[in-house]
């Protein structure tokens, strides 16, 4: 199955075409595939995943992905200076 990935901030390194961070591109997974089966293709190192949606949604680990989802995937992010 078919799945369209982005990869943002630090981890868009990680994506298969080199792409910039949030440069959407698509993924070949066996059904039933889960987004942890999805960061292990990928090699994203876990401990740097802070967040994923699919479809909008925030989903766990564990979460099956299905035919045509939208995938987005996001480590901790920072936030400005205080003043």
């Amino acid at each position: 199955m078919k799945v369209r990935v982005k990869l943002f901030a630090s981890l868009g390194s990680f994506s298969p075409q080199g792409g910039l961070p949030g440069t959407p591109f698509e993924l070949e997974l066996p059904l039933g595939a889960t987004l942890h089966d999805l960061m292990q293709h990928l090699q994203l190192p876990v401990e740097q995943i802070k967040v994923c949606f699919v479809n909008s949604r925030i989903q766990p680990p564990e979460y099956v992905l299905n035919e045509g989802d939208d995938v987005g995937i996001f480590p901790p992010v920072g936030g400005g200076s205080h003043v």
